[in-house]
């Protein structure tokens, strides 16, 4: 099963980004999709829904295309700024691979990647902020505000999650994918069109600079670090593998920028196996049989602790935004806190 929807990954890339030409017969229904996005975005529009606020700034981290854009490094490191600047920021995340329930779920450094997603256990453990996941994210992030304490929500993925008000929107992309052929689904890789944006979102490109909708987005570096050793966290520089032959393993929504990453950056030989976002890993998909070293993306590690080899290792990745990203996220965030103060108080001090 794994193996046909790979193939089905691939062939859409090919489609996506490729001449447009190959993908007209499929306009019909992105016309459609188009539609139903836009009466969907239609009912909060005319307040027939409501978006909730839950009292404190909502920043959104999202993404427009389909597919990887290095959206939940980007999380992360937004999460160590606001902390370091010293907020503390709490992150609401749907939780994809979770098997059980849509309750919110707290999640916790011990949790189970089955129980509440993959990426939700990843950003627990890597930003050691508060991380509630689950469908509903009103519910999730009301929960961080009144149970956690929190005084900033960053919702992940949470671009077309409308229930959910948000105060800025920081959106990903991929630098050389960009937006493909610039249609919607199936026809092309748009989730939502480019004017949906708001006017005020910051657009950053992974992999180097870019240009998105005819607006310069600010470029952020993926960086990969020392490699850990999934059995008991021992670390390993990565350029300690270089010239060795390795299985890289990536179940993420652009696999093939880890690859080339391990192959160029740090001179593996790399054996790549692809396989789909959120994949639920058993043993058997990765019993390759001839004693190679597995490596692997930090979120793959996550679903094979319980079965990991001994030469099975993880590699994290670190975003990097160019320069003037820390103190436009602060200024925005103090912009937006003068903005509620002035709401909350529209005459000022008598």
């Amino acid at each position: 099963m794994n193996h046909w929807r790979a193939r089905l990954a691939e062939g859409c890339e090919r489609l996506w980004y490729g001449p447009r030409r190959r993908a007209w017969p499929l306009l019909p229904l992105a016309w459609l999709y188009g539609l139903l996005r836009r009466a969907h975005e239609g009912l909060y529009r005319s307040r027939l829904r409501r978006p909730r606020h839950p009292g404190v700034p909502v920043i959104v981290v999202g993404n427009l295309t389909v597919g990887g854009t290095g959206k939940t490094p980007l999380v992360i490191w937004l999460a160590d700024a606001l902390t370091a600047a010293g907020w503390r920021p709490g992150i609401v995340t749907r939780g994809y691979g979770r098997r059980r329930g849509s309750e919110p779920r707290v999640v916790t450094v011990h949790s189970m990647a089955q129980e509440v997603g993959d990426e939700a256990l990843l950003l627990a453990r890597r930003t050691g902020c508060p991380v509630i996941s689950g469908p509903d994210r009103v519910a999730a992030a009301r929960l961080l505000v009144t149970d956690q304490g929190v005084d900033t929500v960053l919702s992940d993925d949470g671009l077309q999650h409308y229930g959910l008000a948000r105060d800025l929107e920081w959106v990903a992309f991929d630098a050389a994918r960009g937006t493909g052929n610039g249609w919607l689904l199936p026809a092309g890789p748009l989730r939502a069109p480019l004017a949906t944006l708001a006017s005020g979102a910051i657009l950053v490109s992974t992999g180097g600079p870019a240009y998105i909708g005819g607006r310069r987005a600010l470029p952020v570096s993926l960086r990969q670090r020392d490699a850990v050793r999934i059995r008991d966290g021992l670390r390993r520089p990565l350029a300690a593998f270089a010239g060795q032959t390795v299985h890289a393993v990536a179940g993420i929504g652009h696999a093939a920028r880890f690859f080339d990453q391990l192959r160029d950056e740090h001179g593996l030989q790399v054996i790549a196996h692809a396989f789909t976002d959120h994949h639920a890993y058993v043993a058997d998909d990765l019993d390759f049989g001839d004693g190679l070293a597995v490596v692997m993306t930090e979120k793959d590690a996550v679903k094979c602790e319980d079965f990991t080899g001994y030469d099975w290792w993880a590699v994290p990745v670190d975003a990097e935004p160019a320069e003037p990203a820390r103190g436009l996220l602060l200024d925005r965030l103090g912009q937006i806190v003068t903005r509620s103060k002035a709401k909350s108080d529209p005459e000022g001090p008598t």
